[in-house]
Order: C-alpha cells, then sequence, then structure tokens
C-alpha cells in the first residue's frame, strides 16, 4: 500500500515543533551559562533551579483550568497567540537585563509561555491528524523539532562564541541569538495557525473559569477511575522521569567525569541530528508493531542507556556513545508518548486532559534527580546515583503493561 502523503494541517502542525524547539535548546545549554555570568557572587544552580520550579508551579496551577476553557468552540488557537505572542516578547526582552533577578523574572515569563503554548500544541494533534496516523504526525514534530533547532542554535553559537572577533559584548552577543531564537519560533508558529483548524470542541458556556475549577477534580476522577488511562499516567510519569532525569543530569555528570565542556556541547548536537531519523523510524514501526510495544521496547533501552551510563560511562568516547543512544529513542518515546495518549483522551476534552499529561512531564525528573542526589551523597560515587535511575524505568516498564488494549478500555 502506498505511503499516505502528509496533508498541510499536518505539516503545518509540525512546523510549530520546528519552531519552538529553538528555545528549548537554548534554554538548556547557553541560557543558564550566561545567567552565570549575571550572578557573579555565586548561588547559580539554587537560584536557577527555584526560577525552573516557580516556571513549573505556575504551569501546573494554569494548565487543568485554562486547558477546560481551551476546548472549546474555536479557543485553541487563541491561547497559542497569546502565549507564543508573550513568548517571544520576553525571549527578546531577555537580553535588556543586567541584573541576575530581572532575568530570571524575565525568563520564568519566557519559560511558562512556552510550555503553556506546547500543552495547547500537544492538544491540537487530535485536529491536525486522525488516530490512525498520529503516531507518525508526532514522531515527524519532534524529528524535525530536532533538527530544525539545530540551525538557529549554531547561529546563535556562532554570535556567542565569537563575540570578541565581532567587535562586539557578550550581552550584545546574547541580544542578538535571543532575537534570532524568538523570531525563528515566531516565523514556524505562523502556518499553524493558518492552517489547522480545531474540529474538536465542546460548547461554550458562561462562568467557563469557575466551572473549569470545579471540575479539576471530577477531571482526575474520570482519569483515575478509565483503567487505560490510569495505568498510562502512572506509567508515563515514572519512565518520563527517567528521561527528563537523564537529560538533565548528562552534562554535568560528564563534568563529573573530567569530560570538557567543548565535548558536552558537541554530543548534545549529536544526540539532535541522531534524534531526527530515528523518531521518524519509530513513528512508522509503531503503526507495523504498534505503539504500546515499541514503548516498552523504549523505556527497556533506555533501562540498558542507564546501566551503562552508570557501569561503563568514563571517557568522552564513551560520552559520545550515550548520545547515540540516547538520540536513537529520545524522540521515539516522547513522540510516541503524546500519540498514544492523544488516542486514550476525550477528543473534545484533549486540552483538559493534555494539561495534566504535561503536568505529569514537567514535574517528571523531580524524583530521578532526587534519587541521584540521594544515593551520591551517600555513597559519594556518581555513578551509583545515575544507577538509581534505573528503578524508574523498571516501575514504568511494569505499569506499562497494565495499559489495556484501546480496544478492549472502550468497552
Amino acid at each position: 500500500m502506498a505511503k499516505q502523503k502528509m496533508t498541510r494541517a499536518e505539516k503545518s502542525w509540525i512546523m510549530y515543533d520546528v519552531g519552538n524547539s529553538a528555545l528549548v535548546l537554548l534554554a538548556t545549554s547557553v541560557i543558564p551559562i550566561y545567567f552565570s555570568s549575571l550572578a557573579p557572587d555565586g548561588g547559580v544552580v539554587v537560584a536557577w533551579s527555584y526560577a525552573e520550579t516557580v516556571a513549573s508551579l505556575i504551569i501546573a496551577l494554569l494548565m487543568p483550568i485554562l486547558g477546560s476553557i481551551a476546548d472549546m468552540k474555536g479557543m485553541k488557537k487563541k491561547f497559542i497567540v497569546g502565549c507564543v505572542g508573550t513568548g517571544v516578547v520576553a525571549t527578546v526582552a531577555l537580553g535588556i537585563p543586567t541584573s541576575a533577578m530581572a532575568f530570571l523574572v524575565i525568563y520564568v515569563i519566557s519559560s511558562v509561555a512556552l510550555n503553556s503554548s506546547m500543552v495547547f500544541y500537544d492538544a491540537l494533534l487530535v485536529d491536525a491528524t486522525t488516530d490512525d496516523r498520529m503516531d507518525e504526525i508526532s514522531s515527524q514534530g519532534y524529528a524535525w523539532g530536532y533538527i530544525g533547532s539545530c540551525v538557529p542554535f549554531i547561529a546563535c553559537l556562532l554570535v556567542v562564541l565569537n563575540y570578541d572577533a565581532l567587535g562586539i559584548g557578550l550581552q550584545t552577543a546574547m541580544q542578538i541569538a535571543f532575537v534570532i531564537t524568538a523570531a525563528w519560533w515566531l516565523a514556524f508558529t505562523i502556518p499553524m495557525l493558518r492552517d489547522v483548524q480545531q474540529k474538536h470542541f465542546k460548547p461554550r458556556e458562561e462562568h467557563a473559569v469557575s466551572r473549569a475549577i470545579k471540575g479539576i477534580g471530577g477531571t482526575l476522577k474520570e482519569m483515575w477511575t478509565n483503567r487505560a488511562i490510569k495505568f498510562y499516567m502512572i506509567a508515563y510519569f515514572f519512565y518520563i522521569d527517567g528521561v527528563h532525569t537523564i537529560i538533565k543530569l548528562s552534562t554535568s555528570y560528564g563534568t563529573d567525569l573530567g569530560i570538557s565542556s567543548t565535548q558536552l556541547v558537541l554530543a548534545l548536537l549529536v544526540t539532535q541530528f541522531v534524534a531526527f531519523p530515528s523518531a521518524i523510524i519509530y513513528g512508522r514501526l509503531s503503526s507495523k508493531y504498534g505503539t504500546r510495544r515499541m514503548l516498552l521496547i523504549a523505556i527497556a533501552a533506555y533501562f540498558g542507556i542507564t546501566l551503562f551510563a552508570a557501569l561503563f560511562l568514563r571517557t568522552a568516547m564513551e560520552f559520545w556513545i550515550l548520545a547515540i543512544l540516547v538520540g536513537m529513542f529520545q524522540g521515539g518515546i516522547q513522540a510516541l508518548s503524546r500519540s498514544e495518549f492523544g488516542k486514550l483522551c476525550p477528543k473534545k476534552r484533549a486540552n483538559e486532559y493534555f494539561g495534566f499529561f504535561d503536568i505529569f512531564g514537567k514535574y517528571a525528573a523531580i524524583l530521578g534527580t532526587f534519587l541521584v542526589g540521594t544515593f551520591t551523597a551517600l555513597t559519594g560515587n556518581s555513578s551509583l546515583g545515575v544507577m538509581s535511575i534505573a528503578v524508574l524505568f523498571v516501575i514504568g516498564f511494569v505499569m506499562m503493561l497494565k495499559v489495556p488494549a484501546r480496544e478492549e478500555a472502550a468497552e
């Protein structure tokens, strides 16, 4: 059977992943380093951690409420416009402050806007495509996001690393980087706003905010009584916690082993390039072998990656091997997790459900980082700390086995 071509709506939905991924990559690499230059008195890790926590708390409080409102007719894209507009302005404004506190306040605003837009974007997947194509389209989104984010990131790196040669200061170089990133994000948002229409919605109602607040408990109860969603969300919480912990701590672990920052940044780029074809391949394999089976394979692979990092990772070459292994499965596990949840949740309330789904994802890495920190502190060995992450993949694997097939869950 000939492969079905992507529709215009599907292509345009994918483009948003290309746009927002530029800021995601910059925020996990260059921005924290720049922030340290604004806080010469120390306390960088603590201040940055608090800022990330505040942003996560704001998103956790807002998303179930805003998600419920966004499920109403014609509201999804309005929320995306509001989030992207706020985020783009805040990203450009990051180049203005010269004090650490002012920078953190603006960063929290941009982070909340970015991550909130992703909730609405994820929920728009059910409008952009059909159930039988969700794995493919979600995987394409992550894939093109990985490769697309490298274009502005490399441009930003060239400016930031060569600001002396260009005859400008570090702050000016970062201002240029922030403008490049914001413009990229905005440009790749426009096709989605133009071509993807909200097909699934619930009727508009009066007192929407108060109704949404009152309905949070009812939605949680619904999710808990649905056996497929309940076990899926528990599984997702644990295994995505492990995935995010590896992403967040890999560079600090590499630094602890004495690997140079240049090698670490280059390895990060390698992960992006490997993840591009891997995510697409993973999406296509899921249509042949089933989404749940491919998720189980990815969880098992991450278990193996964790053991490799703990037992064998000692040199830069082995860190590069780790980067390649992570790239092979990172996009697949994230993309299929998103698409599988899109098939399980009620389409007319996708935003509301994805609000909780993304909260589970955002708060993931709390347990993993706690385990790594605790075991490292107790043993004085960061390798044993890393090995503790493996238990998260074991629990995630077991819980995923308990998720019934969708046909069974629908009965």
